[in-house]
C-alpha cells in the first residue's frame, strides 16, 4: 500500500434519520467512533494492528445487529481499511477489498449517511491503493467520489480536507487552498474532539506546505 489506508479518515458525527433503532444505533456508532479515534490517535504504532483487529470484530457485530443500516457498514469499512493500513504490503490486499465491499454496500443503502462519509472512505481507498493489476486504485474515480462527498457536505471538515489533500497531491495546490481553509473553518462536531483536533492539524500542515512553495 502507498500509505496507511484511510489513515486520514476521521469520523463524522452520526446524524440519524428517524427509525425504530435510532437511539441504540446512535450509541453503538458513537462507541465505534471513539474507539477508532483512540486507536488511531493515541495508541502506540506497535499496538495498533492488534487493537484495530479487535475493533473490526466489534464493528462487524454492530453491523449484524443493525441490518439494513448504512452507518455500521461505513464504520466497519473504516476500521477494516485502517487495519489494512497497519498490515501494509500484500497481506493487506484482501482487507482493502473487504473494506471496499462494505462501503459500497453502505452507499447502496443510504449514500448521505454520516454526512457522506461512505463517499469519502471509498474515494480515499481508490486513491491510496495501487492501480491495476495490483489493486483497484483509480484517480478519476477518486475525484468523482470526493466531489460527491462535497456535494453532500459542502462545509464539512472531512469532505473539504480529503478533496484538498487530493488536489494538493495531484499537482493542484492553488485549488487545494480553498478546501483546506474551509476544513479549518468547519463547525466543531458533537462527540469526542479527538478527530476534529487531528483534522485541523492535518489541514494546517498541508496549508503550510502550499504556502511555503
Amino acid at each position: 500500500m502507498k500509505r496507511t489506508l484511510c489513515s486520514m479518515l476521521l469520523a463524522c458525527a452520526a446524524l440519524l434519520p428517524p427509525g425504530t433503532h435510532a437511539a441504540p444505533l446512535d450509541e453503538a456508532i458513537s462507541e465505534l467512533q471513539l474507539s477508532w479515534e483512540v486507536v488511531r490517535c493515541q495508541t502506540p504504532a506497535g499496538e495498533r494492528e492488534k487493537r484495530f483487529d479487535a475493533l473490526a470484530g466489534k464493528a462487524h457485530q454492530t453491523a449484524d445487529a443493525f441490518p439494513g443500516r448504512s452507518e455500521p457498514l461505513i464504520w466497519e469499512g473504516i476500521v477494516v481499511s485502517s487495519l489494512a493500513g497497519e498490515k501494509r504490503g500484500f497481506s493487506a490486499v484482501g482487507l482493502v477489498k473487504q473494506a471496499k465491499s462494505l462501503v459500497e454496500q453502505a452507499l447502496q443503502i443510504d449514500a448521505n449517511a454520516l454526512d457522506g462519509s461512505a463517499y469519502n472512505c471509498l474515494g480515499m481507498l481508490y486513491y491510496k491503493v495501487p492501480g491495476w493489476p495490483l489493486s483497484f486504485g483509480d484517480k478519476a474515480k477518486t475525484r468523482d467520489l470526493l466531489l460527491k462527498a462535497l456535494a453532500v457536505n459542502p462545509m464539512g471538515a472531512d469532505s473539504n480536507h480529503f478533496y484538498g489533500e487530493f488536489l494538493f497531491e495531484t499537482g493542484q495546490p492553488e485549488e487545494a487552498l480553498t478546501c483546506l481553509e474551509q476544513a479549518l473553518q468547519a463547525p466543531t462536531r458533537p462527540g469526542p474532539q479527538i478527530a476534529d483536533t487531528g483534522r485541523r492539524e492535518e489541514a494546517r500542515q498541508l496549508l503550510a506546505k502550499i504556502r511555503a512553495r
